[in-house]
């Protein structure tokens, strides 16, 4: 499946199968797809837990069901529990000589750059570590391994849900993860109960809303040749929602034995 197949077809799943697992190496597959993400100063703050709901400590399981949308956790045969690790900073000096030797980085010759490195970049480095630690580019960063992770579930059959926590701390604490880590959220992994369309395309603000050029003041323009085309190709989908979907949601509520109505 070509990439603009996968972005434009890809949905949140909430609803998974429950009595079929995920295979471990799939997981890793993700994991593989996660780890060669761009990060900034190839610091790779981005930290991953498969929690397999068969085999994990039911101490674990406690702390990573007790959410709101607790049920989703519960029906998924596998919660990957993303967090940063920000003391990943305190090892800058020795990734930026890695892809310095790899050549990613600087110009000239390799002790030309080893020397600008090593007299240059790193001391700059080193004034604003503890600032590189705080909330801002580790996240964005690990927003793009956790978004190649998905897209690699998805091109492997599989079906995910992002998912925020209150219980960060007790989560963390309970996988052994120490120090100043932060959680980002959870996502559930498991082989799709609902349709790939989940009900269709869900709603999203206006493109000229979002996007702009040069300055605030003028809306990115909308080629509407552009929007044929890539409609031609299949990245946008048909809106939701679809005329299925209630009588799709009611199959899953039975199937799942999700009691009541409403959102959870």
């Amino acid at each position: 499946m070509e990439l603009k197949e996968v972005l434009g077809l890809r949905r949140s799943i909430r609803f998974v199968k429950p009595y079929k697992p995920v295979e471990p190496e799939k997981i890793q597959m993700m994991f593989e797809a996660a780890r060669i993400a761009s990060h900034w100063g190839n610091v790779q703050s981005l930290r991953g837990v498969a929690v397999f709901r068969d085999s994990a400590p039911e101490e674990v399981l406690q702390q990573v069901t007790g959410l709101v949308m607790g049920w989703q956790i519960k029906i998924a045969p596998v919660t990957i529990v993303w967090y940063v690790q920000p003391e990943a900073v305190d090892e800058q000096a020795d990734r930026l000589r890695e892809v310095t030797r790899a050549g990613a980085m600087g110009f000239g010759g390799p002790e030309a750059r080893m020397k600008a490195l090593e007299e240059k970049l790193i001391p700059l480095f080193d004034g604003i570590l503890e600032g590189a630690k705080a909330p801002g580019m580790n996240e964005v960063d690990c927003g793009q391994g956790i978004a190649q992770a998905t897209l690699m579930a998805y091109d492997l059959g599989l079906g995910t849900c992002c998912l925020g926590t209150p219980n960060g701390p007790g989560i963390l604490k309970a996988l052994g993860v120490s120090g100043q880590a932060r959680l980002l959220f959870l996502q559930t992994v498991g082989y799709p109960l609902e349709e790939r369309e989940a009900g269709g395309q869900r709603p999203r603000m206006p493109f000229e809303k979002l996007f702009h050029m040069n300055t605030t003041n003028t809306p990115y323009p909308r080629d509407d040749d552009v929007v044929e085309y890539l409609t031609d190709e299949g990245f946008f989908t048909e809106p939701g929602p679809l005329p299925y979907r209630d009588d799709e949601l009611e199959f899953v509520k039975q199937a799942l034995g999700l009691e009541g109505d409403g959102l959870l």
